[in-house]
């Protein structure tokens, strides 16, 4: 009987709805809401259709990755179906709950270890099923409309090179190198000396094996280990933070860039490369994605905005002399991440299990449509330690980014 009462409270609520969906119920009961069928929504039980009688973009989530419903179609119309479904779909931006800086205590050594273990360390082979050859886990740079993955990705390097400015012998840390795209390619191909962290095990042991098979032993570097906790005897021309700064924490903003300040030479440049938030005056995604995306995706992520990046680095001294919003980048990158995944599907399924598929599915394209939204920006923000007298060298222009 209760069955009975919620489908039919479903049918009352979507009847009249003009959407490419079709519902099915547990039951076998089916609602189609237009043709041509795009999406198949599945609703496995009764628990499913009363966590979503009220449905959020998170709860959508949160049942396709527990499996309580299914998710056939396209992933961009399912996520864009999912938001006109939604009755918060007016205020995905919105986050009340103010600066968040409630999270500090997770962002100890240990804690942050323990984060980054959980997102990166699931299976090198995973990764390398849906990233680019260099696998680099961050937004893309598409000079050209066109460009494959590939392209692009190489594209992005160069893209940070030039803007570092970077020379044959100067030295290079990589805050957060990743699978070691970026040091690796500042090596051979800018003729730097590089040094490399991360806190992810993996991904260290993996950058290694790559130092030893290309002869770089005398170049370049790679440690597991905290951003906090790099000596600063030994100061660096350059360094690189790409898709790590998302982990900092609001509260440790100050923190993280006055350890970078003190690293950096006098005249020394830094580019930080990361995820920020669309609103001034929001602390994350609202729609109980952010929710969603702390518990299954990124333990302890918090996103701030641009202006508050450039105002931290500013007050440890630092001078921003560049800053580009690559959103539509990211957007396509992930897009064609969703891409790749879902080609690899089974043999993922295979290393990793179907929920963490799902996981990563449902993350990646409901990151792809934050970014096409315009709910996430992708910053990326250059500045100089100044010299004694207060100068600091960098080009009138930005030809030298482009040539």
């Amino acid at each position: 009987m209760l069955d009975s009462v919620i489908i039919n409270r479903y049918k009352s609520r979507m009847t009249g709805l003009s959407l490419p969906l079709t519902i099915h119920f547990w039951n076998g009961e089916t609602l189609n809401l237009g043709k041509p069928e795009q999406v198949r929504l599945s609703l496995h039980s009764l628990k499913a259709a009363t966590a979503l009688s009220a449905p959020t973009l998170g709860k959508f989530a949160r049942c396709y990755v527990e499996g309580e419903i299914d998710l056939d179609g396209d992933m961009r119309e399912i996520i864009r179906l999912g938001e006109q479904l939604c009755v918060e779909s007016d205020c995905i931006t919105e986050d009340k709950k103010g600066s968040a800086a409630w999270k500090w205590w997770r962002h100890t050594r240990t804690r942050d270890r323990k984060n980054i273990g959980y997102h990166y360390d699931v299976s090198n082979d995973f990764y390398a099923l849906w990233l680019d050859q260099q696998r680099v886990y961050s937004c893309a740079y598409f000079r050209h409309p066109d460009d494959t993955l590939e392209q692009a990705q190489i594209a992005k390097l160069d893209h940070i090179c030039k803007k570092l400015q970077l020379q044959p012998g100067e030295r290079l840390l990589d805050i957060g190198c990743g699978w070691g795209g970026l040091v690796l390619h500042a090596v051979e191909h800018y003729g730097v000396r590089a040094v490399g962290i991360t806190l992810s095990q993996n991904q260290h042991d993996y950058v290694r094996e790559q130092i030893e098979a290309r002869g770089l032993q005398d170049r370049l570097a790679v440690h597991l280990m905290d951003y906090r906790d790099v000596p600063e005897d030994t100061l660096f021309d350059k360094i690189a933070s790409v898709g790590m700064f998302e982990h900092v924490g609001h509260g440790n903003l100050d923190t993280y860039f006055a350890k970078i300040f003190r690293l950096l030479k006098p005249g020394g440049l830094v580019m930080n490369h990361g995820i920020t938030s669309a609103g001034v005056d929001t602390a994350g995604l609202g729609s109980g994605i952010a929710e969603f995306i702390d518990d299954y995706v990124f333990p302890g992520g918090e996103l701030v905005h641009a202006s508050r990046v450039i105002e931290s680095l500013a007050r440890q001294g630092l001078e921003c002399v560049d800053a580009e919003n690559l959103r539509p980048h990211y957007a396509k990158t992930l897009w064609l991440w969703v891409t790749r995944l879902e080609a690899h599907s089974e043999v993922a399924r295979q290393m990793i299990g179907e929920q963490k598929y799902r996981i990563w599915r449902i993350y990646m394209a409901g990151s792809a449509h934050a970014f096409d939204r315009g709910w996430m920006a992708l910053f990326q923000i250059v500045a100089g330690k100044p010299l004694a007298d207060g100068s600091l060298p960098y080009p009138f222009t930005r030809d030298h980014i482009y040539r």
